[in-house]
Formats: structure tokens, sequence, C-alpha cells
């Protein structure tokens, strides 16, 4: 059998491969194994273009550039177009700046550049409850994001000094990923998030249009034919061994409460796009 029939096997075609990036960025097992599918996606012979569906709020600082650098490293072998279908913001918006072409439909969100650090304090529930916490710590500020006391004014500082480094990070990385002058995305990083109509007169955004407007775009800068294929990871073993519904729900209430009561550090926008009812 020669290579150009081989070439024309079903499963050896050139093709566009489709990505989907949804949901909150805060599961760092979940980001593990889309990190695991984009190398995959990047080694790939036949993925000559890759589409990156996003729908997202964003979610954890650390966790977005991890899929940020992902979609760079794909980047550098074969284009990269983001699709923002819902919501592109804060984390979400980081991760669609990796790609050489955003699209958006008009009515999507985009942008909510900016920081989050939180932290829950249960200083009052615990005197409510009657527990007493014991801290024997080796480092000054060992214990300052802890949830059983409020911060000191010293330790305030030293928060916001932390929160001003990650801001300045994500303005940086909008301004070289987009072209975009330093100071304009300064003005624009005020947590706000904008229509991808406006985000699109802003330089946010390149084009207006659904996911055949990626499809058409990606298949241009590939020069491969619009043969698309979506890639998913494996479902996990809870997944396969109950319902999916059961398996979501279990996986979100524990995603929920790992989130909580952990500090954190988020570039995260709204949780809930505008909808009409």
């Amino acid at each position: 059998m020669n290579g150009t029939l081989i070439k024309n096997l079903p499963w050896q075609r050139e093709r566009i491969v489709v990505v989907e990036l949804q949901g909150p960025i805060i599961s760092g097992s979940r980001v593990a194994e889309q990190l695991r599918l984009l190398n995959s996606v990047a080694e790939d012979h036949r993925a000559k273009a890759v589409v990156v569906e996003v729908d997202s709020p964003g979610g954890s600082a650390a966790l977005s550039e991890h899929l940020h650098r992902a979609l760079v490293k794909i980047g550098k072998k074969k284009p990269v177009v983001a699709h923002i279908r819902s919501a592109g913001l804060s984390g979400g918006y980081l991760v669609s700046c990796a790609a050489r072409v955003i699209v958006a439909v008009p009515t999507a969100v985009v942008g909510s550049i900016g920081v989050i650090i939180a932290r829950p304090v249960v200083r009052e529930l615990l005197d409510k409850v009657g527990v007493k916490m014991f801290v024997s710590r080796a480092g000054k500020y060992k214990d300052m994001m802890q949830p059983w006391r409020e911060p000191t004014q010293e330790e305030e500082e030293k928060i916001k000094e932390l929160r001003d480094e990650y801001y300045e990070w994500f303005i940086e990385k909008v301004s070289s990923s987009r072209n975009l002058p330093l100071e304009k995305v300064r003005e624009y990083a005020t947590g706000e998030f904008f229509t991808a109509a406006k985000a699109k007169a802003m330089g946010l955004v390149d084009e207006l249009g659904d996911l055949d407007t990626a499809f058409d775009i990606a298949s241009e800068l590939g020069k491969v034919p619009r043969e698309v294929t979506y890639v998913r990871p494996r479902r996990a073993l809870l997944e396969r061994l109950i319902s999916p519904v059961g398996a979501a729900i279990v996986r979100q209430a524990m995603v929920e409460m790992d989130s909580r009561l952990a500090p954190r550090v988020e570039f995260r926008g709204t949780p809930r796009p505008p909808h009409w009812s």
C-alpha cells in the first residue's frame, strides 16, 4: 500500500481538530486531562489546524496559564483559532488569547481582565461552635491565608502586592498576545466584560461569527479541507461506573467544596453570562 493511498484512508486524512474548553477553570485534575489532550493534538500529524471552543468564566490563574501555554505551543506547529461560544471571561479570555484568531458571536461576553484573591474567613463560626485553633508555625507569614483568622494589616499589604503582580502579568499577556498597547489594555482591565461586538472594535476579538466561521478560518490558515474532528478526554472511571448525571453532580460538589475552602488566586469573571428567558 503506497503512501498516497494510506494518506487518503479516512482515519489518516488531514483535518481540523476541535477541542472544547468549557466551564470554570478550577479543577486541577480536569485541566491535567485537557493538557494531555492538547499535547496529543500538538503531536498529531493529521491535525493541520485546531479550533478551541471556549465557554468559560475563568478560574484559577495558574491553571488558566497552563492551558494558555499549551495552546501557544500548538500554535508554533499549526494554526489555532479560538471560538468563544457564550463567555470568554478572565481566565477563559486568557486561554482564548493563545489563538492566532479569536472568533465570537456578537452576543457572547468577552473580557473581565482582572484578578481576585479570595479565601473564606470562618473565625466567627468557629467561635459559635466553640472550636479554637492551635497553630505552631515556622515563618512569619506561613498562616496568613488560613481561614480561622482575619489577616493583619501587614498581611493585607502582602496580599495586595501578590494581587498586583498577577494583574500586571495578565495585562502584559493580553497586550503581547493581542498586539495592543500596554496602556490600552490597562484601560480595559477593570474587570468589566463586553459584548463580542464591542470587543471587536476594541481589538479584543478578531472576527464576529459562529463555529462555522471559525472552521472556515482554520481551513484557510491550515490549508486543510474543512473536515472536522472533535477530540475529548477519556471519561474518568467515576463517570464510567455511575450514570453521567450522578458523576457530574459528585464531581461538581467536590470541585465546589475544594474551591470554597482553599485560598485561591483567580482570573475569573461573572459565573453566568446575560440570557434571555
